[in-house]
């Protein structure tokens, strides 16, 4: 599995591109590629969660123009593997 967090900015722009954003993700949910995502409560930021490996993730990444605007910016895509709990790696 691959955590990705992601922090905004205060650039303008967006928030525009957040629908078709959402609708990406809804694919990738669809393909079995992403499990969840959302942001975090404080709104600075967000999770997103894939059972893929890197280079699915980082297509998948290539391919939503919201995760390239400036008011996005990636913090870390790390493996994770989950010991306890209802998620486990595949």
């Amino acid at each position: 599995m691959i955590a990705l967090h992601v922090r905004y900015t205060d650039a303008p722009g967006r928030l525009e591109l957040r629908p078709r954003h959402r609708e990406l993700l809804a694919e990738l949910v669809e393909e079995g590629v992403l499990i969840a995502a959302g942001p975090y409560e404080h709104g600075e930021g967000a999770l997103l969660l894939f059972a893929a490996d890197r280079e699915r993730v980082q297509q998948a990444i290539d391919a939503d123009p919201y995760m390239s605007h400036p008011g996005v910016v990636i913090t870390a895509i790390e493996e994770w593997n989950p010991g306890v709990g209802g998620i486990r790696a595949a």
